[in-house]
């Protein structure tokens, strides 16, 4: 049986963050990319270091954009840690939580229930609980046949079906 391990010994790896990276793609100018999103640039960024926001319009190359992505997931790392303290996780659910955090960003995180479940150590639940996770602008993602969104579900249950597999 795999052990779970304290958050400080966890991070991403040079082919985790890869792996990412590769499944974000690249985007040079900023977008919207699904209906009622906030601009994105790069592989997948919302913001910049600073806080600021990505506006439309904005442009970056590419390796600004693995600067970007290294340093917001460094502080994203921090900020996860910081929000479980005493929990221990298995890499691939330190992955998929981080994946989720990426996505819906921190501020999603902190009020969720996925960490109030692994504060209390219902990590069976807390994998659960990604699948309330499936709206953007407050259409239902899951929705058969959807081409609005559908990528949001989609990472959704492969985010799913690796926590529960982590179990």
């Amino acid at each position: 049986m795999r052990q779970r391990v304290a958050l400080a010994l966890l991070s991403i790896s040079s082919v985790g963050f890869a792996t990412w990276q590769a499944s974000e793609g690249f985007t040079p100018v900023a977008v919207i990319p699904t209906k009622g999103d906030v601009p994105t640039i790069g592989h997948g960024s919302t913001r910049y270091e600073d806080g600021s926001p990505v506006r439309l319009g904005d442009i970056i190359t590419p390796a600004r954009a693995e600067v970007l992505a290294r340093n917001l997931n460094s502080q994203a790392e921090k900020q996860f840690a910081a929000s479980l303290t005493g929990v221990k996780l298995h890499k691939v659910e330190f992955d998929v939580y981080m994946d989720f955090v990426r996505q819906y960003g921190i501020g999603t995180w902190l009020a969720g229930s996925p960490r109030r479940d692994l504060l209390v150590g219902n990590y069976a639940q807390a994998c659960n609980d990604l699948l309330k996770y499936r709206y953007a602008a407050g259409f239902d993602c899951s929705t058969p046949g959807n081409k609005r969104c559908a990528g949001v579900w989609t990472r959704q249950l492969e985010r799913h079906a690796k926590c529960v597999d982590a179990q």
